[in-house]
C-alpha cells in the first residue's frame, strides 16, 4: 500500500536540487548517496514528462572524489538538516552521468556539493523509502558556485575588507616567502624549481595544507595562522596550487578563507592554477598570478630589478665620487696656488718685520747696555765707599760697647753707693757675695767691700 500510494504520487521522474552529504561507489560502480535539504537551503522539486539537461544517454559526470562546488558562504554545511533522502544511481547510468558532469564542470560531485537531479520516487518493502537517479544538470552546480561567489565579493564589500591586503607594505626585497601548498604538488616543486635558477638567496618556508577537496579551507586557514604567530619571520605569503576545474577550485572561493587572505598582515601572492575564472582568493590577495610558477617569476624579477637599481646606484656613485674627486682636485690645485702666493708675501712681510725687528734689537740693545754701564759704574763707586761706611758704622758700635761696660765696671758701680757682701768662714776664707741675708746666720762674719776700701762686721737681727 505504501509503495502503491507513491507511485501514485510520482508517477514520473522529478528534479530535486539537494546538498549531497555523503557519497560512495562500491565495487560494483554503484553510486550511493545522502542528499539533504538544510535550514538556510531552499530545495525545489518539479515534475517532468522528459529527459534532463544531460539524458540519462547522453553522458554524465561521476559522484566521485574532488573538492566539489560549495553551496552557501557557509561551504554547503551551514545549517542543520531538516529533510534527508537516500539516492543511488544504478552503475550504467552513473557511468554516463559522471562522464557528463566532468566534462561541463571540470570535477566529480563530491559531498558538500549542490546539485540538480533526476530522481524516481522509490519504496522497497525491504529496503525502504530512495530515489532513482537517473540524469543530473551541471548548469545548476555551476550557477550555484556563481552565487556564492557573488555573495562572498558582497560580504567582505560589507565587512570592508576587499581591499585590505593590497594595502599592506611590501619590502623591496622580498627573500622570506611562506609558501602554503601541498607538499607532493607539481604546482610547488615548479615554484621551488624557478626560484632556484636564479641567483639569489630565497628563504623558503612551506606551510602544508590540502588544496584541493572538503578540507581546504580548514588546512589554508590553519596555515595562515601559523605563518601568522611567526609573521616578522617572512616577507610575503603565497599561496599555489596547479590547474583544476572550477570545481577543484571552489574552496579559493569560500568567503573564511578569502576573509582571512584580505586581512593578513603580510602580502599574500596566489598563484592558483587557472586560464579563465578569477577566484575571489585572487580578488583580495595582494597580487594575483596565473600559476605558481608565475609568482616565481615575479619574486624572482623583482629581486633582479632591485639589484639593477643597487647597480644604478653603485655606477651613480662612483660617477658623483669621480666628479667630487675631480672637483676637489681643482679646487685643491686653486688652493695651492693661493697658499704658493700667500705664502710668498707672507715671507716678504716677515722678512720685513724680521728686518725691523733686528734693528729695534740693536738699537734697544745698545740702550739696555748703556744703561746697564753706567749702572755698573754706580754700583762699583758703591762698592768702594760701602767698605769705609761699614767700618765707620762698626767703630761708632764699638764705641757705645765701650761705654757701656765702662759703666758697668765694678769701681763704678761702687762709686754709686753700691757695696759687695761677702762671707768670711772659720778659717778666715772669703766666699761668695751675698745675694740674700735670709741665709745668714746670727754673728755670721762678713766682708764689705765699698769703693774706696774693705771692712769686716758680724751680721746681728
Amino acid at each position: 500500500m505504501v509503495a502503491g500510494a507513491l507511485n501514485a504520487a510520482f508517477p514520473m521522474p522529478v528534479w530535486v536540487a539537494a546538498e549531497i552529504s555523503e557519497l560512495k561507489v562500491n565495487g560494483s560502480g554503484h553510486c550511493y548517496m545522502e542528499l539533504v535539504e538544510r535550514t538556510s537551503t531552499e530545495i525545489s522539486i518539479s515534475k517532468t514528462t522528459g529527459g534532463g539537461s544531460g539524458g540519462s544517454g547522453s553522458g554524465s559526470s561521476g559522484f566521485g572524489g574532488g573538492s566539489g562546488l560549495r553551496s552557501g558562504s557557509d561551504s554547503g554545511s551551514g545549517g542543520a538538516p531538516k529533510a534527508q533522502a537516500r539516492a543511488v544511481a544504478w552503475r550504467g547510468v552513473w557511468a554516463s552521468l559522471s562522464a557528463y558532469f566532468r566534462g561541463v564542470t571540470g570535477s566529480l560531485p563530491a559531498a558538500g556539493m549542490k546539485v540538480l537531479v533526476k530522481v524516481t520516487v522509490s519504496y522497497h518493502e525491504l529496503y525502504g523509502f530512495s530515489l532513482v537517479v537517473s540524469d543530473i544538470d551541471p548548469s545548476y552546480t555551476l550557477g550555484e558556485a556563481e552565487r556564492v561567489r557573488r555573495e562572498t565579493i558582497v560580504r567582505l564589500q560589507s565587512d570592508g575588507v576587499l581591499d585590505m591586503n593590497r594595502g599592506v607594505d611590501i619590502e623591496p626585497v622580498v627573500q622570506r616567502v611562506a609558501v602554503i601548498s601541498s607538499a607532493t604538488a607539481a604546482g610547488w616543486r615548479d615554484f621551488a624549481q624557478e626560484l632556484a635558477r636564479y641567483p639569489w638567496r630565497f628563504e623558503v618556508t612551506l606551510f602544508e595544507a590540502t588544496m584541493q577537496g572538503a578540507q581546504t579551507t580548514q588546512t589554508v586557514v590553519a596555515a595562515l595562522e601559523q605563518i601568522a604567530f611567526r609573521a616578522d619571520e617572512f616577507d610575503a605569503v603565497a599561496v599555489i596550487r596547479g590547474g583544476g576545474s572550477v570545481a577543484d577550485l571552489a574552496a579559493f572561493d569560500d568567503y573564511r578563507l578569502a576573509s582571512h587572505i584580505a586581512q593578513f598582515p603580510l602580502p599574500v601572492l596566489t598563484g592558483i592554477g587557472h586560464d579563465k575564472d578569477r577566484s575571489v582568493t585572487d580578488m583580495v590577495a595582494f597580487r594575483e598570478f596565473k600559476t605558481p610558477t608565475a609568482v616565481a617569476v615575479w619574486l624572482g624579477e623583482r629581486l633582479g630589478d632591485f639589484d639593477a637599481l643597487l647597480d644604478g646606484f653603485s655606477e651613480r656613485v662612483f660617477s658623483e665620487a669621480a666628479a667630487i674627486l675631480e672637483s676637489a682636485a681643482a679646487r685643491l690645485e686653486r688652493a695651492g696656488r693661493v697658499v704658493s702666493l700667500g705664502a710668498t708675501e707672507m715671507t716678504r712681510r716677515m722678512e720685513v718685520r724680521l728686518e725691523r725687528l733686528s734693528g729695534d734689537v740693536a738699537r734697544l740693545s745698545g740702550e739696555r747696555l748703556l744703561r746697564e754701564k753706567l749702572r755698573l759704574e754706580g754700583s762699583e763707586a758703591a762698592v768702594r765707599e760701602r767698605p769705609f761706611v761699614i767700618l765707620s758704622r762698626s767703630a761708632e758700635r764699638l764705641d757705645g760697647f765701650e761705654r757701656v761696660v765702662a759703666l758697668r765696671r765694678p769701681e763704678n758701680i761702687l762709686a754709686l753707693g753700691f757695696a759687695i757682701v761677702r762671707t768670711i768662714s772659720s778659717d778666715g776664707a772669703v766666699g761668695a757675695a751675698v745675694t740674700d741675708a735670709s741665709v745668714l746666720p746670727d754673728g755670721q762674719p762678713l766682708e764689705i767691700t765699698v769703693a774706696k776700701g774693705t771692712f769686716k762686721v758680724k751680721k746681728h737681727e
